[in-house]
């Protein structure tokens, strides 16, 4: 039974160093890091990758104000991308519609966060919101747009650690493909900034990254790196069947052809390079690709010492003997925005297939020699001979991997 093709017909996003997809990739092609300073209780300054998108375009204050700030870059970034689509959305049957979203750590931010308010009352609990609990579950994001697009399909977000971003696209692809909607938004987001214990964890790890300069925080592949900067942001797409998609003349920035997931299930944190190999092979076969036929792959590395390198060891190994294929990396501009990692990742290389170029990774003053891979873009962009296929790497912690292929659309 031959497979319905899906493709990617809107893009909304908002992240440290960009509030669209247009602002986001110049950012990216002039090196420009969108990384700060932030105040953290218990902390101090902690760095940090910090949107400044206007929530008030899409909803009224008292909606910000009961809701979260995961489920307001949600809004934000389906309502971007259905615009950016050119569909007529108010004359689309909205049961017809689903909305899956990748995130890691909600909950527990709104939970820490009012925990803290009432501290300062003694812990009395009348002064508890009583917008908690619908704040709190973990099906948030994705149902705070619901309620703003008025969407009565299936919304729900997909918990994959920093594999999120690309498992919300993926989970999208299979339900067009069952049947089970006939519109999809979908794509990650995060509000990890919000919380002392996403900052607490990684520097009790000995993985958050400190650096003087805010904006050369973010150092994948560089020997001087020294852990992650915690980012917030979003990215969603507008994702249709091709015929749905040509039948209403849609603009399409490309054509989902491949992905895999699976697990290490070896390690808590540390990533598994066999593992992970295993997972871009599984996605160039089901694409029906070899490992030549990719042009861009975009890596995961968070700038930690072992997990850069295991991640560089797994594609040194699918990529060997690949002279085309060139291999970046955008934690330098963004720091990680966990759930909404891989889907803003992806994003900022899906220009290449109109411009050709290929944006670097920044902050790499000093290569470290395991993880000098051939073709890896440094500092500043180069113009590929072709681009018609993107790899998109996202892993995550329990050992969670994904991969996802994006070509260029031809008929």
């Amino acid at each position: 039974m031959q497979q319905s093709r899906i493709v990617i017909t809107g893009v909304g996003l908002t992240s440290p160093n960009g509030n669209s997809l247009e602002e986001y990739r110049k950012n990216l092609l002039e090196g420009k890091a969108g990384v700060s300073r932030i105040e953290m209780r218990y902390m101090g300054d902690v760095l940090a990758g910090v949107c400044d998108f206007d929530a008030l375009r899409y909803q009224k204050r008292k909606e910000l104000r009961v809701g979260t700030r995961a489920g307001s870059i949600s809004i934000y970034c389906a309502r971007e991308a259905v615009a950016d689509c050119g569909i007529d959305f108010e004359s689309v049957d909205k049961s017809r519609v689903g909305i899956y979203v990748g995130t890691t750590e909600h909950g527990n931010v709104e939970t820490e966060n009012e925990v803290y308010n009432i501290s300062q009352f003694d812990y009395d609990t009348k002064y508890w919101s009583h917008h908690h609990n619908p704040r709190t579950v973990s099906n948030n994001p994705a149902g705070e747009a619901s309620l703003n697009l008025k969407v009565t399909g299936p919304a729900y977000t997909v918990g994959a650690a920093c594999a999120a971003g690309n498992l919300g696209l993926i989970h999208a692809v299979q339900m067009l493909r069952l049947g089970e909607v006939d519109f999809a938004i979908a794509g990650g987001v995060s509000e990890s900034i919000q919380t002392f214990g996403i900052f607490a964890g990684f520097k009790s790890q000995g993985a958050l990254a400190e650096h003087e300069d805010p904006s050369k925080a973010s150092r994948p592949f560089d020997t001087d790196r020294n852990g992650i900067v915690v980012s917030e942001g979003g990215c969603l797409y507008t994702v249709e069947r091709l015929e749905d998609a040509l039948e209403r003349g849609a603009k399409i920035y490309g054509e989902v052809v491949g992905y895999h997931v699976n697990s290490d299930a070896t390690d808590y944190v540390l990533p598994n390079p066999e593992r992970q190999a295993e997972c871009m092979r599984a996605a160039l076969k089901r694409a029906g690709m070899q490992a030549s036929d990719i042009h861009i792959v975009n890596t995961h590395a968070t700038a930690t010492p072992m997990g850069d390198i295991q991640e560089c060891e797994a594609i040194g190994e699918v990529f060997a003997d690949c002279p085309e294929t060139h291999i970046n990396n955008t934690k330098g501009y963004i720091g990680h925005a966990m759930g909404a990692a891989g889907s803003l990742e992806l994003a900022g290389n899906l220009p290449s297939f109109d411009d050709g170029m290929v944006h670097p990774t920044i902050n790499v003053d000093n290569l470290d020699p395991k993880c000098a891979l051939p073709n890896l873009v440094l500092n500043k962009p180069v113009k590929a001979k072709q681009v018609d296929a993107i790899l998109n790497n996202s892993f995550g912690m329990l050992g969670i991997n994904s991969a996802l292929i994006i070509k260029r659309f031809t008929k």
